[in-house]
């Protein structure tokens, strides 16, 4: 099981990576697996942390069985927080 500081850093990971990924267009997303890969996250994880996003609002998640994320997009209000994100960074 992840601690804490890796649960967070998880999320914004993930956040990052969609957001990196969309360029803007919601419609688009990423597959669970691909997140896994190129983040290097234990599949319990990125179910975990994506659950987590889900329910602040920021994500969403298709489901395949076995609680694995098929497809995860961002929201409006996921982009909204990161590009407010990108804002404070300049």
């Amino acid at each position: 099981m992840a601690t804490l500081r890796e649960r967070k850093a998880y999320r914004e990971q993930i956040l990052g990576a969609l957001y990196e990924a969309i360029e803007g267009n919601r419609l688009l997303g990423m597959t669970g697996a691909r997140l896994a890969h190129d983040l290097d996250i234990p599949e319990q994880d990125l179910a975990a942390a994506c659950t987590y996003l889900a329910g602040e609002g920021l994500i969403t998640i298709d489901w395949e069985p076995g609680n694995i994320p098929a497809m995860v997009t961002l929201t409006h209000q996921g982009i909204r927080l990161m590009e407010a994100e990108e804002e404070k960074r300049g």
